[in-house]
């Protein structure tokens, strides 16, 4: 079993920056895809990006690519959401999730789930 916590979730102006952190329980984190999506009630959670078990391999939706980054410190069985430049649109939870899968973006591919944090950009 693997819990997720999410946490850096805010209120920011648009254009400005947030870095949202999962922080994952299990001792082999570093064998796990993880991925970011997000979700505005009652739209379907929506793929943001994810990251391979080894950070090697990344994937992005076109609507957060040059401006998102993904990342991960497995020695602090953590993974990274960097967000710049956002956008008013960007307003979400924002949950994250993991997966022995390669980084994949439909999320019934994805087996663990954290509770989400909110995300809320200003116009």
């Amino acid at each position: 079993q693997v819990q997720l916590v999410e946490s850096g979730g805010g209120l920011v102006q648009a254009g400005g920056s947030l870095r949202l952190s999962c922080a994952a329980s299990t001792l082999t984190f570093s064998r796990y895809s993880v991925g970011w999506f997000r979700q505005v009630p009652p739209k379907e959670r929506e793929f943001v990006a994810a990251i391979s078990w080894g950070g090697g391999n990344t994937v992005y939706a076109d609507s957060v690519k040059g401006r998102f980054t993904i990342s991960r410190d497995n020695a602090k069985n953590t993974v990274y959401l960097q967000m710049n430049s956002l956008k008013p649109e960007d307003t979400a939870v924002y949950y994250c999730a993991a997966t022995l899968r390669s980084p994949v973006v439909s999320a019934h591919d994805y087996n663990y789930w954290g509770q989400g944090t909110q995300v809320s950009v200003s116009s």
